[in-house]
Order: C-alpha cells, then structure tokens, then sequence
C-alpha cells in the first residue's frame, strides 16, 4: 500500500469515527497558526510528540495529551496520535517498545495533514 493509499484510508476511517470526527480547530487554533507559521506548528508537533509518546512505557499512559490548548493537542486527539493504545489501534504502531524516529516523522506527518486539511475547510 502506498503512503497515498494508507492516508486516503486512515482518514476515511478517522472520518466515520464519531469520536475523531468531533475535533475541530477552532478560530482562536488557526490564528496560532497564522501567527506562528506552519513550519513552526509542524516544529511543535515533532516537539510533542518527542516528549510524550516514544517511550516503552509511559505512566500517564492515555492521558499524556490534553484535549485543547494548542492546535497540535486538538490535531492529534483528531488523527488517533494522543497516546500508545490510540497509536495502536489506528496507526498499528505496537506499544511496549521505544517508537523509532521514522515512527516519530510518520505521526508528526499524520498530524500536519490533519492541520492542512483543517485550514483548507475554513
């Protein structure tokens, strides 16, 4: 399967999730963004997820990720990338071993496509 291909898919899926499908950016996230730069909410989003998902085990597990606050927190509760057992499930990145910085790259990715789709339906 293709990136294209799995993107199409994940989305679609993510899409019928009523869960998923709730989260929006507000207009107060995309004014961040405007001010910021989208080179820098991407630097945010690699920032994050460095520090909260790549370990083996995480203690907070599942609650590591707030539900608002950055444009990225709403991003990633939106794409399934707010912890490991989500990450599991959606993007079928097994938890109990360290994610690898290709891992790292692909959620991040996941997370900007889910941003420029966001900007683009305003």
């Amino acid at each position: 399967m293709t990136k294209n291909e799995w993107y199409k898919q994940l989305f679609e899926r993510l899409g019928n999730s009523k869960f998923r499908s709730s989260f929006h950016l507000k207009q107060k996230d995309i004014d961040y963004i405007n001010e910021k730069g989208i080179d820098t909410i991407r630097q945010h989003a690699a920032d994050f997820i460095a520090k909260r998902e790549p370990p083996a085990v995480i203690p907070n597990e599942g609650k590591q990720t707030p539900t608002k606050g950055h444009p990225v927190f709403v991003a990633q509760h939106a794409t399934a990338t707010c912890c490991r057992e989500c990450i599991r499930k959606w993007h079928k990145i097994q938890p109990g071993k360290e994610l690898s910085q290709v891992q790292q790259d692909y959620l991040v990715d996941v997370i900007m496509t889910w941003i420029q789709k966001e900007l683009e339906r305003q």
